[in-house]
C-alpha cells in the first residue's frame, strides 16, 4: 500500500510489483498534475492509468462521471477499480484497452498520459496519433516523459504545435487540437498551404 497526500487529502493506493512505480508515486506523474488546470465540466481520459493514481486524484476537480481510466493490463484495471472505490469514487469508469482499441468516445477535453519511455516509440506514437482523434476541438493532450526531442517533433507533426515545460528532469508536453485554419493563422511561417492540405487529408479534417 502507498499512502499519499494530495491537495490536503489523504489517499491510499494498493499496488502490484508488476506495475509501474510500485513503491511510490512517480515524480513524473506529480509534474504532470502540477501543470494541468481542470474544470468540473472537463471530460478526462487517464491513458495507461496503472493502479489509478491520476484518474483518482483529479476526481477532486472533475465530475467523477467524466473521468475515464484505461490500461492494457488486467492487473492494473482491477487495482484501479479497487483503489477508486476505496478512495470514494462510487462508479469508476476503468476500461481494459490496448491503447485506444476499446475506447469509443471522441469528445474528451483532456487526455493525460505518462507513457513507457524506456522502450521504443511504438506505444507513444499510437497514443499521440489516436489521442488527437479522440479529443474534441479545443481539447488538450498532456504527456510527461524524460525524453524531449522525439515527443516534441511527433506532437508538433500531429497537433501542429506543442508547449513544453521542464521540471525536475521531466518534460511535460501540452498539445491542443485546433482547427486547420486556426493553426494556419497562428503559425503562418511553418504551415504552408500544401502542408495544410496534407494535414487535413491525413486527419480527415475540413479546412474551416
Amino acid at each position: 500500500m502507498i499512502e499519499y497526500f494530495f491537495n490536503n487529502q489523504k489517499y491510499n493506493f494498493e499496488v502490484d510489483p508488476s506495475l509501474f512505480s510500485p513503491k511510490r508515486i512517480d515524480r513524473g506523474t506529480e509534474c504532470l498534475l502540477e501543470r494541468v488546470v481542470f474544470t468540473n465540466s472537463d471530460k478526462v481520459l487517464d491513458l495507461g492509468c496503472g493502479y489509478g493514481v491520476v484518474g483518482i486524484l483529479i476526481s477532486q476537480f472533475v465530475n467523477q462521471n467524466n473521468v475515464y481510466m484505461s490500461d492494457v493490463s488486467e492487473v492494473a484495471v482491477k487495482l484501479a477499480i479497487r483503489n477508486a472505490k476505496d478512495n470514494g469514487i462510487d462508479n469508476p469508469k476503468v476500461i481494459l484497452s490496448n491503447g485506444f482499441s476499446n475506447i469509443i468516445d471522441k469528445d474528451f477535453s483532456i487526455i493525460l498520459s505518462n507513457p513507457p519511455y524506456h522502450v521504443d516509440f511504438k506505444i507513444p506514437k499510437e497514443f499521440i496519433e489516436n489521442g488527437f482523434r479522440h479529443l474534441k476541438y479545443g481539447g488538450k493532450m498532456y504527456m510527461v516523459t524524460k525524453r524531449r526531442e522525439w515527443y516534441l517533433k511527433k506532437l508538433k507533426s500531429v497537433f501542429g504545435g506543442v508547449k513544453v515545460y521542464e521540471s525536475d528532469g521531466y518534460y511535460v508536453f501540452e498539445a491542443e487540437k485546433r482547427r486547420i485554419m486556426q493553426m494556419a493563422k497562428q503559425d503562418k511561417k511553418t504551415m504552408s498551404k500544401k502542408l495544410l492540405r496534407k494535414y487535413g487529408k491525413q486527419h480527415k479534417l475540413p479546412l474551416i
